[in-house]
Parts: C-alpha cells; sequence; structure tokens
C-alpha cells in the first residue's frame, strides 16, 4: 500500500534542513565529495540531503555535523 505524500510544512522543513547542511558545508569550504570521505555518506545522498528530496536520517545528520564540526542541533534548529 503506498504511503501518502508528506503534508506541505514537512516539505519545507526538509529543505530548510538541506539549506542549512549546504550552507555548512560550503561555509566550511568543503565539496560535497570530501564531505563524503568526511562522514561515511554517500555524495548522492548528501546531494538529496541538500535538495530536500529525501528524508535525512538521524544517524546521516549525526556523521555530516561531526564532520564540519558543528553540532547537530544546528542542523535542526528552526
Amino acid at each position: 500500500m503506498p504511503r501518502e505524500p508528506d503534508p506541505e510544512w514537512v516539505t519545507e522543513k526538509r529543505r530548510a534542513i538541506g539549506a542549512r547542511v549546504r550552507a555548512e558545508r560550503e561555509y566550511a569550504n568543503v565539496t560535497q565529495e570530501r564531505l563524503e570521505e568526511l562522514a561515511g555518506v554517500k555524495r548522492l545522498t548528501i546531494q538529496n540531503i541538500e535538495s530536500g528530496a529525501t528524508d535525512a536520517r538521524v544517524s546521516w545528520l549525526l556523521r555530516i555535523s561531526r564532520a564540519l564540526g558543528i553540532p547537530a542541533s544546528s542542523l535542526l534548529a528552526e
């Protein structure tokens, strides 16, 4: 049985998290390829998170935040 699409507010929050991931990565002057190496998260997954195309797993956000040297909470802040 297919699941229902996410409500618009969830999609907006997912895009906002992705935008924060991208902003923090760019601020750290790290490419997606380098972040893949540092965080152990596939580049395509990072790309999908940053574009808001996929839900980011907590484990991915934890790995990304550690690789960028920032608290994970900064990626989820509203």
